[in-house]
């Protein structure tokens, strides 16, 4: 699991009786724990452990175990190892009859076992061929990877997670520095514990302040399998992404006005980019043109300045629909000729895809993957790029490595919304709706999910809903019409389209 300092802090820590419980579950899990058990380890009568679950988790002993045991699960079938066999991590986590872990997996998760599996081997297998490509760019975030800390029985395999973390996270863009003092921030692990309590945790922090920025943590035995490296190391490159990144822009928000770089104007704007509604772009464009206008060749800000010009067409932000698509065209096809870095690369496939050039839009993302298979941002837009292409089952896929590599980034959102825009394209009306309110909450501002959302319930049949999320859309777009809807739907199959207007048009928008 991954902890960003700052959320934590809030929780109410959990008291004594409930916490020795809990740890002892979490320590062994396969273990059929019994309120006896856990009361004689608490210190305390069944009835008291009882109550104060309740009270404090909302939930009995016996379904905060299954609970864990489900996470448990989720961790080892998410690390996509060699000859993983279900069943017998259905059993090392304490699911005894695999048909009910099947059940309780799919009610938690929203996919079977094996679902979760055949992603990650999709996962896996983009790793493979990737090659290094090293930049030269002086504006990349640099990290000083410090040695694992470990017991001498597992120092060879902390040595090579380490020397795959530093490959995973050149490829991902972050320079990685040879000696302390030598970049903004460190990196450090610690490889603990033994047994099935063994982890592995690392801490993001600033080398100025010494402030912890990020931490991650990874539960599970250390073995030959937990040392397939290349895979795990691609995982907290991943996980390192989202905070890195956003400390990167805190910094820029800090400098002074006078003392900025395009690279710190360009992560200043990147925020209301990402943030896909119309005060944000309007923002962020304002900056990114003035960017171009010192530097015409800042690869992050073309990138940034390209998508940002084409929401605005697809999203309603603007009426100037041609102009917009032009500016956006041109620096796209600009930004093509010189970007390497993945970042860079994944934002230029969102341009050429609502550009619905999804032939180069393909190529960009394929080059992003090549250079950083951990990138969430490059997996999230191949999703789209799949499901516009009439697929939506590949795409449900790539969306959701997205989301397990990095669910808190800022574009998350936008991975639930694919989601429930890929259910609506395969008929399943409900989950799409679902996915796309999940998306809304994540995302209140982004008021053109709507869109999408209120076909999803009317074709589900639940009218109220879709009354009241037509209501929501023309709120934020009074003016807006099923033309216009049509005008700036992205590329997608052709009956789709039609279905989502015609459904519209039938909800109350009008022509």
């Amino acid at each position: 699991m991954s902890a960003q300092p700052g959320k934590s802090s809030n929780a109410s820590p959990l008291p004594r009786v409930v916490r020795r419980a809990i740890d002892a579950m979490r320590q062994n899990v396969a273990h059929e724990w019994c309120l006896t058990d856990l009361a004689a380890i608490s210190g305390v009568c069944g009835r008291t452990v009882q109550r104060q679950f309740q009270l404090c988790l909302g939930k009995t002993p016996g379904v905060a175990l299954r609970d864990i045991r489900l996470a448990c699960a989720r961790r080892e079938l998410l690390r996509g190892l060699r000859d993983m066999k279900i069943m017998d991590v259905a059993l090392r986590c304490g699911f005894r009859h695999f048909g009910r872990f099947s059940i309780a997996y799919r009610r938690r998760y929203g996919e079977t076992p094996s679902q979760t599996v055949k992603r990650q081997t999709v996962f896996t297998a983009t790793l493979a061929p990737m090659p290094l490509f090293t930049l030269a760019d002086r504006d990349r975030p640099a990290v000083t990877l410090c040695p694992i800390e470990a017991a001498p029985e597992h120092g060879e395999m902390a040595r090579s997670i380490a020397d795959e973390l530093a490959t995973a996270l050149m490829r991902a863009g972050i320079a990685v520095a040879g000696r302390p003092g030598g970049a903004r921030y460190r990196l450090a692990g610690v490889m603990g514990g033994t047994g099935g309590n063994a982890r592995l945790t690392f801490r993001l922090i600033d080398a100025e302040t010494s402030r912890h920025l990020w931490a991650h943590r990874i539960d599970g035995a250390p073995s030959d399998d937990f040392a397939a490296d290349e895979h795990l190391a691609a995982r907290i490159a991943a996980a390192l992404q989202p905070p890195l990144r956003l400390a990167e822009i805190d910094r820029a928000r800090r400098r002074p006005d006078g003392a900025l770089s395009s690279q710190d104007l360009a992560l200043r704007a990147m925020p209301d980019v990402l943030s896909l509604d119309a005060e944000g772009n309007a923002r962020a464009i304002d900056v990114l043109e003035g960017v171009l206008d010192r530097d015409a060749e800042h690869p992050l800000a073309i990138a940034l300045a390209a998508w940002a010009h084409v929401q605005r067409v697809v999203y309603h932000f603007s009426t100037d629909l041609p102009g917009e698509r032009a500016r956006s065209t041109y620096l796209s096809r600009k930004a093509r000729a010189f970007a390497s870095d993945a970042t860079v690369l994944a934002i230029l496939g969102n341009a050429f895809t609502l550009l619905h050039d999804l032939e180069t839009a393909e190529l960009v993302i394929r080059k992003a993957l090549a250079v950083d298979g951990s990138s969430a941002w490059a997996w999230s837009r191949s999703g789209f790029i799949d499901l516009y292409k009439g697929h939506p089952e590949s795409a449900v896929e790539r969306f959701k490595i997205a989301l397990d590599l990095a669910p808190h980034d800022p574009l998350a959102f936008n991975s639930m919304f694919g989601i429930g825009l890929a259910h609506l394209n395969a008929g399943r009306y409900r989950e799409a709706a679902d996915w796309q309110e999940r998306a809304l909450l994540a995302q209140p501002s982004a008021s053109w999910v709507h869109r999408t959302l209120c076909p999803a319930y009317l074709l589900a049949g639940v009218g109220t809903e879709a009354e009241r999320s037509l209501t929501a859309l023309r709120e934020h777009y009074p003016h807006l019409t099923v033309g216009e809807v049509r005008q700036g739907l992205p590329p997608m199959p052709q009956a789709f389209r039609d279905l989502l207007v015609d459904t519209l048009h039938t909800a109350g928008l009008p022509a």
